[in-house]
């Protein structure tokens, strides 16, 4: 298992508690300080099911000065939502947990987390 988490995020600080908790495995990637390539965040975002503009964290001030409102969503002007959040990381939301499986949540709630530790037992 993997888990995409920024130090300080509070959210990435619950799954990682409740991940040991559980006694699952896990490596952690810092996603702030390792970019994913724009590869990786496709297929994350292809495991997930979602675009990009469903994981980006559009009220970082990074965003505001890059416009990334601006940017229509849809998929002629995918490549530049993705293009933007391997930039800027910190414009992708977290933490992103993806179990042995492939099953990948973004680990923002309860039901998020144990779905993601189910896929891993």
């Amino acid at each position: 298992m993997e888990i995409w988490v920024n130090p300080a995020c509070s959210k990435c600080r619950a799954a990682t508690s409740a991940l040991d908790e559980a006694g699952i495995e896990y490596t952690v990637r810092r996603y702030l300080d390792e970019p994913p390539t724009p590869q990786e965040l496709v297929e994350v975002l292809n495991r997930l099911g979602l675009e990009p503009w469903d994981v980006a964290r559009t009220g970082e001030a990074v965003a505001k000065e890059i416009g990334l409102k601006d940017i229509p969503r849809d998929a002629e002007h995918r490549d530049q939502w993705l293009s933007a959040m391997v930039e800027h990381p910190i414009l992708i939301q977290r933490p992103i947990i993806t179990a042995d499986d492939g099953t990948t949540v973004v680990g923002r709630d309860q039901d998020a987390i144990e779905q993601a530790i189910h896929a891993q037992r």
